[in-house]
């Protein structure tokens, strides 16, 4: 009788035990949801979708929620495309058509990052640049004082918005803190081959020939590039074409599905982009770029890049880029406000000069600079230099600038009459906004106090600002500003979480492309 007992107390004991396991997961699936943006939309998922076993148990509730995500993405992108363009005058027609290929290109991001295989830190990027689609696609409605035209269009949408920012806080909540990139530094993405380093370092031969002097196989960038679409380029084989030196006056856009395309220039101001869109004269900010690529694997060497619209014409972008794993090699940007639009995705620059005025570095992508020359020109009177204004809106994106090792100076055309203007390292675009400068020499043009508010006490608790070892008179940090987020770096550690190896996972992917970088601090 007593072996009876003692096997029913056994038996109870384990039944007890399972059962506290199942409510421990159940619980942390709550959790998860109480932390979300929007805990009752992550509550719904839990409610209406049965889970395959417990060990599933948060991987499901991250599924669920990117699915969902995309259903409501599927169903937004629908709706703006369905929507009768003529209700919108020209100016709004032209965001309206920006908003048409962003949430397309969302529902692409999506579909990535549902795949089990897909590392987190690639979901998280891919979530983050779905939100920074959302928001271009509502900046380009604010370029022209459409206000009353995109709350319509955000009323239509209903909670795609809700779902986004809920399946980034669940991803980063289920992920392991080290990714698989990050740990993995032996293991290269497909598109890279031994051959990128020999394109990089010597002369070869070229797919594709671009000359204006007519030497080569055609005359201007964007005859080369239907040329590669043609001979199969944006395939996993690295396309090349070379652009020989010559002013290039065209409005270049590398499509997404012209991946690993390599362009090879003559050098800084001899093989130039060059156009004049801008805000002023009708293009949203987003499609105001001289040159645009979305495509996977860009590397570009030895080209400059200019919108020459003019401080007066607002924002004009000289070069835009949504390419995930892109580079950009001994290469030149030159414009006033708004040159260099670094929109989404993982992007690495090195020995780059950068020119402008107002939010000059701007966007919301995993955005890296080392050993760069950012040049400050003369503005318009009135105008304050901010020399970045970074993009992210959620916390939990893995999104930020980081300038490394890099020069900040006045611009010829600024030096001279540099104490007539106030110059900053930047200003908080969205209330998130994440910029750190390390180890970089600052010149006296750099205000005192570091940096620019963007309206009142807007992101000034919410921002990430970080200084780490910089140099130059400018380079102090006495006078700093006092805001909540601003972050006088004191410590390796902290400041190694913005290093090539951390921040943009660059150990697992730049090496192979055959570009010099520095790993670490």
């Amino acid at each position: 009788m007593d072996k009876q007992i003692s096997i029913i107390t056994t038996f109870l004991f384990f039944h007890i035990l399972l059962l506290h396991f199942r409510l421990a997961k159940c619980g942390n699936a709550t959790s998860i949801c109480t932390s979300a943006p929007h805990p009752e939309l992550c509550n719904t998922l839990q409610t209406t979708s049965p889970r395959k076993t417990l060990d599933e148990n948060d991987v499901d509730l991250g599924r669920l929620s990117f699915r969902e995500t995309l259903a409501q993405a599927t169903n937004a992108h629908k709706i703006i495309s369905e929507m009768d363009s003529s209700s919108f005058d020209v100016l709004g027609r032209s965001a309206w058509s920006d908003c048409v290929e962003l949430y397309q290109d969302t529902i692409h991001l999506l579909n990535r990052s549902i795949d089990s295989k897909i590392d987190a830190f690639d979901a998280q990027t891919w979530l983050s640049a779905a939100i920074a689609n959302e928001q271009t696609c509502h900046s380009g409605f604010l370029d022209f004082n459409k206000s009353s035209q995109l709350e319509s269009l955000q009323l239509m949408l209903g909670d795609f918005s809700k779902t986004l920012t809920n399946s980034l806080a669940i991803n980063k909540a289920i992920s392991p803190s080290t990714s698989k990139q990050k740990r993995d530094s032996d293991h290269f993405p497909d598109w890279v081959s031994a051959r990128d380093r020999r394109l990089l370092r010597s002369s070869v031969k070229a797919d594709v020939v671009v000359a204006q002097d007519g030497s080569g196989d055609y005359t201007t960038i964007s005859e080369g590039l239907a040329a590669a679409k043609r001979r199969g380029g944006g395939g996993l084989r690295r396309f090349v074409i070379y652009v020989k030196k010559g002013f290039y006056r065209e409005n270049v856009e590398i499509k997404r599905s012209m991946q690993n395309l390599m362009l090879i220039g003559d050098g800084n101001d001899a093989t130039v982009v060059r156009s004049d869109r801008s805000v002023k004269d009708g293009f949203t900010t987003f499609r105001s770029a001289t040159f645009a690529v979305s495509g996977k694997g860009f590397i570009v060497r030895g080209m400059t890049f200019e919108n020459t619209a003019g401080p007066q014409k607002h924002q004009a972008v000289a070069l835009r880029s949504s390419s995930d794993f892109s580079i950009f090699f001994e290469c030149s940007f030159k414009g006033y406000q708004d040159t260099l639009y670094v929109h989404s995705q993982r992007q690495f620059y090195r020995n780059c000069d950068i020119y402008g005025t107002v939010d000059f570095i701007f966007g919301d992508a995993v955005a890296l600079f080392q050993n760069c020359n950012i040049y400050v020109r003369r503005p318009i009177i009135n105008q304050k230099n901010t020399v970045t204004a970074q993009g992210r809106k959620d916390p939990n994106e893995n999104t930020g600038i980081v300038i490394q090792n890099s020069v900040i100076t006045a611009a010829p055309d600024l030096r001279p009459v540099q104490s007539l203007y106030k110059s900053y390292l930047g200003r908080p675009w969205k209330e998130y906004s994440r910029t750190v400068f390390s180890k970089c020499v600052i010149d006296g043009l750099i205000d005192p106090a570091g940096w620019l508010p963007w309206s009142g006490d807007f992101g000034l608790a919410t921002l990430y600002y970080g200084e780490y070892m910089n140099s130059g008179v400018g380079g102090s940090t006495m006078g700093r500003v006092k805001w909540p987020g601003f972050h006088r770096i004191r410590y390796a550690a902290e400041a190694g979480m913005f290093s090539a190896r951390n921040f943009l996972a660059g150990d697992s992917w730049i090496p192979a492309t055959g570009v010099p970088f520095t790993s670490g601090l």
